[in-house]
């Protein structure tokens, strides 16, 4: 790594930076470096979606090279949703584009009096009037784009959501793959930033050419003979997660009221690839993916819900499906192509409408309040209250708040499912222990990626790179050696988010090969201590964030109905999330005193200082 671009938005600015070298060997790149810059240069306190928060796109070392699946870019500032540090990436062919270009990352300061959307044409780079496109969808401003720039370039937008300051707006690139948690678009939005633009001609450089392309064919052939554990996301693409969390009634329900929804094989993997997948199981890859996850899907009829697009995703299917108590494939493909082109985060959108059904039920939210009846397994009241949340219209303008919001107005705040005010994931605290612990002391509110330690739970997959002998030792129901796996995987993933890889590919390699492949690209000398050591330095650095903004170790909990109301059905029936029994365990392996803060010791021990 080495070049940042730094646009001041307010009075037009524009220029290159040569990135510190000390920086990116503490912190790597993507997350890491985007932390260090976001933590070095705002207040932690600074409000959101005011001109003085700052707006940070990096890209990992791996981003763009031949490294299997190196396409991530991580969206990086202080999240409206949350009030907390929010990093959200995102695939495709955006981030290697930007590197073509010869950028690492793009810091946005400021705000700009009209919309207006950056070019990056290599070397050449300009603030464009993106009045036209203000209101325009995504995929219509990655279009008009294109067509006035060059039909090459990647486009990375924000559509009406982010324009209207939903607090969960995403940005969307490559017509369909988001960055899509805790409200970057919003923030994109509040600086009038429309849009990024950008064709590069270049290759990144790789700082030991031999020893790099011999480190790559080490991760593939690691990765072909472990492919049986993340073969069912070839086959079916992230769809085929359904069943397998099924089974273990960890699927979402009703809002969380239960886990284990009857209508599952309706909007299972085989039923997606046979109803709505353009290409059956065939599935459309991001830059150098073996995988291959991501779907072409199209819904033809009824009118209502017809459309086009990729995705719905596993995490899109259980927001909009089970947990709003809704069994069609179709109608739950129309709520995800309503916010990929309005562009908004599916998980918090479904999350919220969830929790408004389950207000409405009760007898705490009226049909006039809402404008219509608003009964789980309503298709038709789901699908247009996506539009209106996204167009802030009518009782969208509320739902646009999230359902931590949402609840607290109405008075019922313990309906709010999900942790430092962003919604969770498709997986139930009760049934798999170890996620619930990450849920609560993720540094960015309720998340699955920055640590899917349910993945670890539920599939058994490479249980022995954190140490444990078989995937009997890591069961769901299992809290012990649990805050062990979790700070494990959180410091894992912090170094995956910060290399430009993807997770599904990483999570079968060994951590030898990640750092071959690091040290051959980046030039520097990791062995896997030093280089854990250094994604448990970016994670730390965003707890002193998260702290000075204002978080405590209160903001590291679960909702009342995860601790104290047991699962009433399937395998777990009983169980609750036992969080006390592993959050302290978990603090005295962060080397954080019981208030969740960092001692001196280890700030020394990883070279931060709060």
């Amino acid at each position: 790594m080495s070049r940042l671009l730094r646009v001041n938005l307010t009075n037009g600015a524009i220029s290159t930076e040569e990135i510190d070298a000390s920086i990116v060997k503490d912190f790597i790149g993507g997350l890491g470096v985007g932390v260090k810059y976001l933590y070095d240069e705002i207040d932690p306190k600074v409000e959101p979606l005011s001109a003085y928060n700052k707006l940070i796109f990096a890209t990992g070392p791996l981003t763009g090279t031949r490294a299997p699946a190196a396409s991530r870019y991580m969206v990086v500032t202080k999240a409206p949703l949350t009030g907390a540090i929010a990093n959200s990436n995102s695939a495709g062919f955006f981030g290697p584009e930007l590197r073509f270009a010869g950028y690492d990352m793009l810091i946005f300061e400021g705000k700009s009096t009209i919309p207006v959307y950056l070019w990056i044409n290599d070397e050449k780079i300009e603030l464009r009037v993106a009045e036209k496109l203000w209101g325009k969808t995504t995929r219509e401003t990655e279009d008009l784009i294109r067509a006035e720039t060059d039909e090459k370039a990647r486009v990375a937008s924000i559509g009406p959501a982010g324009e209207n300051l939903v607090r969960f707006a995403c940005v969307i690139n490559d017509k369909g793959r988001a960055a899509g948690r805790s409200g970057v678009g919003a923030v994109m939005g509040s600086k009038n930033l429309k849009a990024i633009a950008v064709r590069g001609t270049r290759r990144p450089s790789i700082f030991d050419k031999d020893g790099f392309k011999e480190a790559v064919r080490g991760a593939r052939e690691e990765y072909n003979a472990k492919f049986e554990n993340v073969g069912f996301l070839k086959k079916w693409g992230t769809p085929g997660c359904i069943e397998i969390v099924s089974e273990f009634s960890g699927l979402v329900t009703r809002n969380y009221q239960t886990a284990g929804f009857d209508g599952w094989e309706k909007i299972s993997g085989e039923t997606y690839a046979n109803t709505i997948s353009k290409l059956g199981k065939k599935g459309r890859p991001c830059f150098g993916c073996p995988l291959a996850c991501g779907r072409e899907t199209e819904v033809t009829g009824p009118k209502e819900f017809a459309g086009d697009g990729l995705g719905p995703e596993y995490e899109t299917i259980g927001a909009f499906g089970a947990n709003c108590g809704v069994d069609d494939l179709r109608a739950i493909a129309k709520a995800n192509y309503i916010c990929n082109d309005m562009g908004m985060d599916t998980i918090s959108c479904g999350n919220t409408i969830a929790c408004a059904m389950e207000l409405f039920e009760k007898g705490f939210l009226s049909e006039k309040e809402v404008g219509m009846k608003l009964n789980f397994g309503d298709t038709h009241a789901m699908v247009e209250l996506v539009d209106k949340m996204a167009k802030r219209e009518g009782f969208g303008r509320i739902l646009g708040e999230g359902s931590y919001r949402l609840a607290q107005k109405y008075g019922h705040p313990e309906l709010f499912m999900g942790v430092k005010k962003q919604e969770f994931p498709m997986y139930d605290a009760r049934a798999v222990q170890g996620q619930g612990l990450h849920f609560a002391t993720c540094n960015r509110g309720a998340c699955h990626i920055r640590g899917e330690v349910g993945n670890i739970e539920l599939y058994g997959i490479n249980v022995q790179l954190y140490g444990f002998k078989s995937p009997e030792d890591v069961k769901p129901e299992i809290t012990e050696g649990k805050a062990k796996l979790c700070k494990e995987v959180q410091d894992h993933y912090s170094v995956i988010d910060a290399s430009g890889m993807c997770n599904f590919i990483c999570i079968v390699l060994s951590h030898e090969a990640l750092a071959r492949l690091l040290n051959t690209a980046m030039g520097t000398d990791y062995n896997v201590t030093g280089m854990l050591r250094a994604g448990e330095r970016i994670f730390n650095l965003q707890r002193i964030f998260n702290l000075k903004a204002g978080l405590t170790a209160k903001d590291d909990t679960l909702p009342k109905r995860m601790l104290e109301e047991p699962l009433p059905a399937g395998p777990f029936k009983g169980h609750v999330a036992e969080l006390g029994k592993m959050l302290p365990e978990y603090y005295q392996l962060r080397g954080w005193d019981e208030r969740g803060v960092p001692t001196r010791g280890k700030l020394d021990e990883l070279g931060l200082s709060i």
